[in-house]
């Protein structure tokens, strides 16, 4: 019983020693030289977004967030402010130089948001449309008619 009354005193041997905390160091952006260009282009607002060759986004701009609201939104103008917002972006951030241009939709932004990339003189390596064609689709539900 007495040696359940006893309080046990740590050694200085077992005691754990007080770690400083890690001083943070700032965080580089990554120098993206070579990277792609997805535009998707609706009749209501074009999305233009910046990503490097493994398709990791680094910027992305829309007709919407360069200020353009309602109607205007899917212009061939608001469409190539977008692009010239994102490229101005990604070129003074990760020292963008080319690019490989991937177009989705079938809006009035298509174009002028490649000819964008010529006030940034950021060279164009490919450009490729990536819309979805329909083909026909599944059968439909129901009994097949004679």
């Amino acid at each position: 019983m007495e040696e359940d009354n006893q309080k046990t005193v740590l050694s200085t041997e077992e005691a754990t020693p007080v770690v400083a905390p890690k001083k943070r160091t700032k965080k580089t952006k990554k120098n993206v030289p070579a990277g792609q260009l997805h535009i998707q282009a609706t009749f209501n607002n074009t999305i233009v977004t910046v990503s490097d060759n493994t398709g990791a986004v680094l910027v992305t701009a829309s007709a919407g967030s360069s200020g353009f609201r309602g109607g205007k939104k899917g212009t061939a103008y608001a469409a190539g402010v977008a692009a010239e917002k994102a490229l101005e972006t990604a070129k003074r951030d990760y020292g963008l130089r080319s690019v490989d241009v991937f177009v989705k939709g079938i809006g009035l932004g298509r174009d002028s948001a490649i000819r964008a990339t010529s006030t940034y003189s950021i060279s164009i390596n490919s450009i490729t449309d990536t819309t979805p064609v329909k083909h026909g689709g599944v059968r439909p539900k129901g009994e097949r008619k004679p």
